[in-house]
């Protein structure tokens, strides 16, 4: 299929895939004129993506642990691998690294907020 009906089917932008493709996560044929051509597997791909990247996982994790999911969407699981659960346990410890530190920054702007004005009420306790 073409990268049109690719985009379509799987609801990215072209430019999305072009990305995709220039990360290493895509693999088309090029055709004689150039054209790209993907084969079927390359929806589920994209939907992997698509999934992997919203749990929060960069392009190059995924680069490396895509190949061992299969499925998309509510059916992406993986497949039973060492390598790729200590790929993936590394990840959340970085992702813990940085919600800590973000939870520092947070606290340590809301004590400056809350000496700049003391009438005011804690702003992690404020509706939005």
């Amino acid at each position: 299929m073409k990268i049109g009906e690719l985009a379509r089917r799987t609801g990215v932008t072209t430019r999305t895939l072009r990305y995709y493709e220039e990360q290493d996560l895509l693999h088309p044929e090029r055709e004689g004129n150039g054209y790209r051509s993907y084969p079927e597997s390359s929806v589920e791909r994209v939907e992997q993506v698509r999934d992997l990247l919203a749990a929060g996982l960069s392009t190059r994790v995924i680069r490396i642990v895509v190949p061992c999911f299969e499925g998309s969407g509510p059916r992406l699981r993986p497949h039973v691998d060492e390598e790729l659960a200590a790929n993936l346990a590394r990840e959340v410890e970085q992702m813990d690294a940085s919600i800590a530190a973000l939870t520092r920054n947070r606290d340590a702007v809301c004590d400056f907020l809350r000496s700049a004005t003391p009438t005011k009420a804690d702003p992690r306790h404020a509706s939005a």
